[in-house]
């Protein structure tokens, strides 16, 4: 016995040798500091981090306690970005109690260049609740610019969360036994002179300067993506626009100081291999402003000599992605310890965003107006923001006119959030029949204290009227159609700084007017609102019609849907939210009797920015099942990218017919921007299409059958697109 004992005990110490011997502390075992964290980890949030000996392995685990007057909280570790791969996973442990009014997560984030590149933190999952010990992992795209890898634990909303177990892998590479490389060292990075501040300052901005800064901007952007010796990465190409910019405004011969800017990057070799533009683009690079702005022929020669003998492959400032092709803006540094940048970099946020639309945006050309109009009409903006919110206002402006709905600014913008307000209203709003109207509550325990029923329709708030208040916001809501606009807006409308805002409202045809007490979102369900069915993701209704939610589907549910669907008589499937699995190919399949082709892509083209060129037709393969019975999608505002794209996979199908409303316009892989001040915002970063060519950005999917819900149907618990689709179904 004495020998089975002491054998136990040399294993647990060699265990324990082995994880204090490991290169990062991601197991919580090493703890110098028993008052402390254990060794590594930091924190993040106001939220109670401790370490706690319930744990999944080992004897520690790190321990998120929500606090009353806190909103999230996260466990960290860093580890330095010294590895190359293609790939990034995380795997960890999570046990969770009473987690509500929020979601409790891994979290996976690569920062390079003074910004997140890359990051996940489960939110989309909504895991709230009470699970013991589960394992989860996030696996991610690796940058190659990355600098910085944190990996954690996150808790919003209210409850406890412990995590245990982190594992960290490159391309399957477990990193505590990876060996690290070491990265080149490119010029652009050593170069610091501007790091404090621009040293730019414009005392007039006269129409002849303005016009004089636009073509510096343009100039500035083409050398930028075309240029062999800024792709190499030997230029800090935001600090040579700083270097240049005085001499520029004080010198009446411009043209000829661009030319010795120019001269002095290098020669260029000669090009074997840059092709002409395809004849068959969809877009291509636009170059009349050569022509119509430049007086200096030497100056327009040299431009084109430049394009003629373009830089191909590899550059530091772009790469398209290998999976997809949309563009991944590399080495673009955040500047987010300026949160209003001086007027330089308030140039520079403007030159590189419009170059970056210009070259590299696909639906450029769906614009309510002239993209090249917008540099000269935004540089007077831009350099006349006064403060940190009218530097945000005016980028928000800019991002608004490319009518993206997955443009918009989703980081840096704290000062737009503090105009929007902090406090909500415990109701859900949307747009029925044209009217702001009270559709569900965040909270169903606040109703009486609201005193607002379903189907009341606000008419005024703090004394004005709602038509005016959509007027005055439209602009700061960027959105690829008016569906998509009113969607984001409804959400804001009963939001504020203040505690409490009058409403006029209608209630069953009487007028009234109260005042509505505001919430901190940290009190309110707002985001689990669009998960909250966390039932079945399908069941079957009456007359032997079968019900698909995606909002909540998995993997695991799709061979179980063909099984017990087969034999109905048809089939519902609800996109109105944003899809929790993946599934056009895998459910998509079941409604097609042979592999039919359902979409296809316009890339851009990083040897010749501004080329667009459509890739082959993606098919829905052909399976051995395959459904006979009709197939109904319900569709709305609510429904956007992978909600649209999944739409298109099912309209594919043998028989199928789209009931609903416009969705959101916005299809197609995200390709993330980051812009001076730390501000984040997104592109669609691919073109998508039907296989005849027929557009989804902007347009959405149109359904085959159009309903719209009611305020009368809202009041009275009614789902009119459900009953459509079953209308539909027994008609057949």
């Amino acid at each position: 016995m004495k020998i089975i004992v002491l054998a136990i005990l040399t294993c647990l110490t060699i265990s324990c040798q082995s994880q204090s011997d490991k290169k990062f502390n991601l197991g919580f075992e090493k703890q110098t500091n028993s008052n402390a964290l254990s060794d590594g980890w930091l924190k993040w949030g106001n939220y109670v981090l401790s370490i706690d000996s319930i744990s999944n392995s080992g004897g520690k685990s790190g321990k998120i306690t929500s606090t009353d007057n806190g909103t999230s909280g996260s466990i960290v570790y860093k580890i330095p970005a010294n590895y190359e791969g293609n790939s990034i996973e995380l795997k960890g442990y999570m046990r969770i109690r009473n987690v509500e009014n929020g979601f409790a997560g891994l979290l996976l984030r690569v920062d390079g260049n003074g910004k997140p590149l890359v990051f996940d933190n489960m939110q989309k999952q909504n895991i709230s609740g009470t699970k013991d010990w589960q394992e989860y992992s996030i696996i991610l795209k690796y940058p190659d610019e990355a600098e910085s890898i944190f990996i954690a634990g996150i808790l919003t909303g209210k409850g406890e969360a412990w995590f245990d177990g982190f594992e960290l892998t490159i391309d399957g590479k477990d990193i505590q036994s990876l060996e690290e490389t070491e990265k080149p060292v490119y010029n652009a990075n050593l170069d610091k002179e501007f790091d404090n501040g621009s040293k730019i300052e414009i005392s007039e901005l006269t129409p002849e300067l303005t016009k004089d800064i636009e073509l510096l901007g343009r100039v500035w952007g083409f050398l930028k993506y075309y240029h062999p010796e800024i792709a190499k990465g030997n230029y800090n190409w935001d600090y040579e626009l700083f270097r240049i910019f005085p001499s520029f405004i004080n010198d009446t011969k411009r043209e000829d100081l661009i030319i010795k800017w120019i001269d002095n990057l290098g020669e260029i070799d000669e090009c074997k291999t840059c092709n002409p533009t395809s004849e068959n683009a969809i877009l291509k690079p636009d170059f009349n402003w050569i022509t119509n702005s430049i007086d200096s022929k030497l100056l327009r020669a040299k431009l084109q000599y430049i394009y003629k003998n373009r830089n191909q492959g590899k550059h530091f400032y772009i790469k398209m992605a290998s999976n997809i092709g949309n563009p991944e803006f590399k080495n673009e540094k955040a500047y987010s310890n300026m949160p209003y940048p001086d007027t330089g970099y308030r140039i520079l946020a403007l030159f590189r965003y419009w170059n970056m639309i210009n070259y590299f945006f696909p639906n450029k050309d769906l614009t309510d107006k002239d993209w090249n109009t917008t540099l000269k009409e935004y540089i007077p903006e831009f350099i006349n923001a006064n403060n940190e919110l009218e530097y945000e206002q005016a980028a928000l402006k800019i991002i608004g006119d490319i009518k993206d709905t997955h443009a918009n600014l989703r980081g840096g913008n704290n000062k737009i959030e503090e105009w929007k307000g902090n406090n909500f209203a415990p109701v859900h709003l949307r747009f029925i029949e044209s009217k702001l109207v009270v559709t569900d509550y965040y909270n169903p325990e606040l109703n009486i204290e609201t005193g607002l029923e379903i189907g009341d329709i606000i008419i005024k708030i703090d004394g004005e009227k709602i038509e005016n208040i959509i007027s005055d916001l439209s602009k700061y809501y960027p959105a690829s159609n008016e569906a998509g606009r009113l969607r984001d807006i409804s959400a804001d409308m009963l939001r504020s700084q203040k505690n409490e805002v009058e409403i006029e409202y209608s209630q069953n045809g009487i007028l009234k007017t109260k005042k509505i007490k505001l919430y901190p979102r940290s009190e309110l369900n707002i985001y689990r609102w669009y998960r909250k069915n966390n039932e079945k993701c399908y069941r079957l209704l009456d007359n032997n019609i079968g019900y698909i939610t995606l909002m909540s589907i998995k993997d695991k549910d799709i061979h179980n849907i063909k099984k017990e669907f087969k034999s109905t008589k048809g089939i519902i499937i609800d996109i109105r939210n944003y899809p929790s699995t993946f599934v056009p190919f895998k459910l998509g399949s079941f409604f097609i009797s042979s592999s039919t082709p359902f979409v296809k892509f316009s890339n851009g083209n990083m040897n010749n920015p501004g080329e667009f060129t459509f890739t082959k037709e993606l098919e829905i393969p052909k399976t051995k099942e395959s459904y006979s019975g009709q197939l109904i999608v319900l569709v709305n505002e609510l429904s956007q990218s992978q909600a649209e794209y999944t739409a298109m996979a099912f309209r594919a199908g043998d028989n199928t017919t789209i009931v609903g409303s416009t969705t959101a316009g916005a299809d197609g892989n995200v390709s993330a921007i980051i812009l001076p001040g730390g501000l984040r915002t997104m592109i669609s970063g691919i073109g998508v299409y039907y296989p005849n060519g027929e557009e989804t950005q902007r347009i959405g999917i149109v359904p085959d059958i159009e309903v719209r819900p009611t305020i009368d149907g809202i009041k009275n618990g009614k789902d009119g697109l459900i009953e459509k689709a079953i209308e539909i179904i027994l008609n057949e």
